[in-house]
């Protein structure tokens, strides 16, 4: 049975940062709560995030998506932290039927992980909205992954917010140890190129990210947190401009930047 016809709902996409996100009182933690406050209540939220990274593209179907705590190294209140939303089984059928250029398999362990949840959690903190997790294919190229989103734009008039959550910019061994240090210039720098280019609504120059030269490569040393901002532009229509909710730097070398369409 085909989810039935609403209102468009808007499309997100979340620089999520660290999972302390979840517990601390910062810039960012505060623009995703007034982001939240602005969106219409939607069916249910369709999350693909960078942490649910592997060969093939799956969607959760749990009636209860377990609370996934993918994360070492942090203090126990944050392990302590759940996210008791019910899931969207009639969702994840809907994808499945909508997406014709891939398969996408049907999963029942995953639930929904820290880059899901955390960002959640601010959003709708009473956990009182269906969501749901797709994961993202670590074999695809980059186009692939932009005509997913594309693909996906219908379920926006079915009731279905779809966050994408990653970081533009993501370099874990080059973070520096406090939240607030300066950022680098090369992550500055890309950025700008990423943001320039959705302003403009060049996706092209997006999704040939590889050939943007050596802040590039720094910026995105491996994939899988940039890849959900092609899922978001895949799903931007005619006559939307991205609207920029929070923007900034994290331990030098992680772009927060995030923007709502719709």
């Amino acid at each position: 049975m085909t989810l039935p016809e609403t209102e468009k709902m808007p499309a997100l996409f979340v620089g999520h940062g660290s999972p302390m996100n979840a517990i601390e009182d910062n810039i960012f933690s505060r623009a995703w709560l007034k982001a939240g406050k602005a969106l219409p209540k939607p069916h249910a939220v369709l999350c693909i995030s960078a942490h649910w990274f592997l060969r093939g593209t799956f969607v959760h179907g749990a009636e209860r998506p377990k609370t996934l705590h993918d994360f070492v190294g942090f203090p126990q209140a944050l392990f302590e932290q759940t996210y008791p939303c019910p899931g969207f089984p009639s969702g994840a059928e809907e994808i499945r039927r909508t997406v014709k250029t891939t398969r996408v398999g049907l999963d029942a362990e995953w639930g929904l992980d820290h880059g899901a949840w955390v960002v959640l959690k601010r959003l709708f903190p009473k956990a009182d909205v269906p969501a749901f997790q797709m994961s993202i294919d670590s074999t695809k190229p980059p186009k692939f992954h932009y005509g997913l989103g594309q693909e996906l734009s219908p379920l926006r008039r079915r009731g279905v917010l779809i966050l994408a959550s990653g970081n533009i910019v993501h370099n874990l061994k080059m973070m520096a140890e406090e939240q607030d240090a300066m950022p680098f210039s090369w992550a500055q720098e890309f950025d700008a190129i990423a943001r320039n280019s959705m302003r403009r609504g060049d996706h092209g120059n997006v999704i040939a990210y590889g050939k943007l030269g050596e802040a590039a490569s720094l910026a995105v040393p491996s994939p899988e947190h940039f890849l959900p901002l092609l899922y978001a532009l895949g799903l931007q229509e005619e006559g939307e401009r991205p609207a920029f909710f929070a923007e900034g730097f994290a331990y030098s070398s992680i772009s927060m930047r995030s923007f709502r369409l719709g």
